[in-house]
């Protein structure tokens, strides 16, 4: 817990300055490229302070200058901060609506187009989230999601939700699968302990909706990649 406490507080003394100019300047000029950046700054300062080693593998097959929807597993807390932060370019995410609700942190979230999504919501709200992000994706700007939905509770993949699949049939981008793995005993769930050790992301040859016939071929697809970058053990 110390590390966790040591992180919260480097975060913090980081963040504080940092939304006081950054904040204001997106509010002003309407661009959000120097929060983001500095967003991702402190990102990596929180891993170097607990002792996470970070290694990425295939980020150069991300096509370039091309909008895609990135898609990984999941199984901790620490993936989504990691993963986006080391993706080429911007990117905006799907996240829990709760989350919007955390004063200023929130308020970034909303300027840097994050989608906020019911869990259980209906499937109205799916479609809204799904045409937000079809608006995000025409802008330039990247998709990240979880198809999972959840964290894994053991590190092994869970089944896959339809959204994001309907998002890459509707808008046709590049999937970019990623495998995530190591941080599931970096940060397990359910816990706020933070360990030291190695977090792996591997980004995986784009996959092009326009290849498959339907939603559900895609899916498997791009789970089937997914999987083909874990360690055996957390494959389904």
């Amino acid at each position: 817990m110390i590390v966790s406490l040591l992180v919260f507080v480097v975060i913090l003394v980081l963040s504080i300055p940092s939304a006081l100019v950054f904040v204001p300047l997106a509010v002003i000029t309407g661009n959000v490229g120097p929060l983001y950046a500095a967003a991702c700054f402190i990102v990596r300062a929180g891993y170097f302070v607990a002792g996470i080693r970070v290694r990425v593998e295939g980020r150069e097959r991300v096509p370039t200058g091309r909008a895609c929807i990135f898609m990984a597993n999941h199984v901790s807390n620490l993936d989504p901060p990691g993963l986006i932060s080391h993706i080429p370019g911007r990117t905006a995410a799907f996240s829990k609506r709760a989350v919007f609700k955390i004063p200023v942190f929130g308020y970034c979230m909303k300027l840097g187009e994050f989608i906020p999504v019911d869990r259980k919501g209906t499937s109205a709200s799916a479609q809204q989230s799904v045409t937000a992000a079809g608006r995000v994706l025409a802008k330039g700007l990247h998709i990240t999601t979880f198809p999972e939905g959840t964290r894994s509770p053991d590190g092994r993949m869970l089944p896959f939700k339809k959204g994001p699949f309907y998002l890459a049939m509707e808008t046709g981008a590049p999937c970019i699968p990623v495998s995530i793995y190591g941080t599931e005993t970096l940060m397990a769930r359910g816990s706020f302990g933070i360990k030291p050790g190695t977090a792996h992301f591997v980004f995986h040859d784009p996959i092009d909706p326009a290849g498959f016939a339907t939603r559900e071929e895609l899916m498997q697809a791009v789970r089937a990649s997914i999987a083909s970058g874990l360690p055996e053990w957390m494959r389904p």
